[in-house]
């Protein structure tokens, strides 16, 4: 090989290493998404407020996840139900989207549009747990999610074995800054029992005090109204229609349970029984057994 050719090829190698290097350069210092989905992660013991030090406030401009546009904005009538999830280990001691670090021991959470920080009440649907959050970071971007909560937070709502749950979700507030007094952060609490927990005997039932006798009905009125009528069983009345949902979808095993305002505020809480009275003071027994011991037989005239 010619002294011209061994040149050639040493400044072929130093161009080809150079090139490489700076391939690497421009990997390292290339942009790195700041919004990734959360997904369940590994476990810590303790749950504490967050301090919110380093965090700026910010809503933040429209952003695409996935294909997806996110719009964030002020939105104080903020009130929807959907699925949360949680995520932990793998973004423990990273910056979340409005500066502040996140902590999965403390209690906060992720949502894809409300100002950064903000308060939010979360309240699990499935136990009638609920908790406020301060809300810093973006996410989640999986499927239908609306909030991501840290690993504490779940815990606290009592869906860290399960990963997902059910939720409703609803703006409280603005978040106070790092070092500018108390986040907010409340523990989750549930709701105290309107029903007592032991079913009341069928045989200690209040009888009716004695009647006059009823003004006797033709058998044809008799049949015009029993015809297509159905006994019902009123399991509860409730003030708060989300105490009546729970209850409802725990008497899905007797019967479609259906949830009726009445004009006193009261969310009443019916099972459909059907035309067999028999039936109905069983399934009653039923739902007393359950834990309703104010359940009662509604005739259909």
């Amino acid at each position: 090989m010619g002294l011209a050719q061994r040149k050639d090829g040493a400044a072929l190698r130093t161009l080809v290493g150079v090139s490489l290097g700076a391939l690497v350069i421009t990997a390292c210092a290339a942009p790195k998404p700041k919004l990734s989905s959360r997904l369940p992660q590994a476990q810590a013991p303790g749950t504490k407020a967050p301090s919110g030090t380093g965090g700026t406030y910010k809503v933040g401009k429209p952003y695409q996840v996935g294909g997806i546009w996110y719009v964030p904005k002020e939105d104080p009538g903020y009130n929807r139900v959907g699925t949360a999830s949680w995520y932990g280990a793998q973004f423990h001691a990273k910056t979340t989207a409005n500066g502040e670090t996140f902590d999965m021991n403390a209690m906060t959470a992720a949502h894809t549009t409300l100002p950064l920080p903000s308060l939010v009440e979360v309240t699990n649907l499935e136990n009638g747990r609920k908790v406020v959050v301060r809300v810093n970071d973006r996410g989640p971007f999986v499927g239908d999610r609306i909030i991501d909560m840290s690993r504490a937070a779940a815990r606290e709502l009592g869906f860290e074995a399960q990963g997902l749950a059910k939720v409703r979700v609803r703006y409280v507030g603005p978040a106070p800054l790092g070092g500018r007094g108390d986040p907010g952060i409340r523990r989750a609490q549930a709701p105290t029992p309107s029903l007592p927990a032991a079913p009341i005997p069928y045989s200690t039932l209040v009888k009716a005090p004695a009647q006059p006798p009823p003004t006797p009905v033709a058998p044809s009125a008799v049949a015009a109204v029993s015809e297509g009528a159905s006994y019902r069983i009123q399991a509860g009345a409730y003030g708060d229609r989300i105490n009546a949902e729970r209850a409802a979808s725990q008497l899905a095993y007797a019967g479609e349970a259906v949830i009726e305002p009445t004009g006193g505020g009261l969310y009443r809480v019916m099972v459909e029984v059907g035309a067999d009275e028999g039936r109905a003071w069983a399934v009653r027994d039923q739902v007393a057994s359950a834990g309703f011991a104010d359940a009662r037989v509604i005739h259909p005239y």
